[in-house]
């Protein structure tokens, strides 16, 4: 027997409100949802589990509005990246720049690193922590989920030519943090 899709499961919700169906649809899309979250606030797995948990909350109150114009994983793609804005946007007003002491903290990292693959990502998710927000969510849904630019667009609500300048920065970012590991460098 074939699951019922995604849209099947919305419209039994919205017409029945049956939290059997939501429930489908969270099995569905939590797991990748939170390892998105968790890539966005620098593997803090339980600030990733909070906003994954924030954002079916009002993907549920808000399921009616929902028009079916992007892929459903979009729409909770779109809701995550609110509530992980505001969750920032409220941290940084109670607490003292957490990018500096990012990239503080990555530098003394790089210079410590080896070649392993383990090295290599944990260097990869203490490069994706300096990026600035937007920045970071950009390139997450471009080079991890693989979402073409329109994608992203939908999910950031940005114009399409401020995602490409976000990614191509955002990579050249990584590419400059991530130099020692370039290959033609390694003796």
């Amino acid at each position: 027997m074939l699951s019922a899709t995604d849209q099947a499961l919305i419209e039994r919700v919205v017409t029945t409100d049956c939290h059997d169906s939501f429930g489908i649809l969270v099995e569905r899309h939590q797991s990748d949802l939170r390892y998105s979250l968790r890539q966005m606030t620098g593997w803090n797995e339980a600030l990733a589990d909070d906003l994954a948990q924030e954002t079916f909350i009002q993907a549920f109150k808000s399921l009616k509005n929902y028009q079916g114009t992007a892929k459903f994983s979009s729409w909770l793609y779109r809701i995550a990246y609110n509530q992980m804005v505001s969750h920032f946007r409220l941290a940084r007003n109670r607490e003292v720049s957490a990018s500096e002491e990012i990239l503080k903290t990555h530098s003394e990292q790089l210079g410590l690193s080896t070649t392993s693959e383990i090295d290599l990502h944990r260097d990869l998710a203490y490069s994706m922590k300096a990026l600035p927000t937007k920045q970071r969510m950009a390139v997450h849904l471009h080079l991890h989920r693989e979402l073409t630019h329109a994608e992203i667009t939908a999910i950031m609500g940005i114009p399409l030519g401020t995602v490409k300048t976000l990614i191509n920065r955002g990579k050249k970012t990584l590419r400059d943090h991530l130099s020692s590991w370039n290959p033609e460098d390694v003796v």
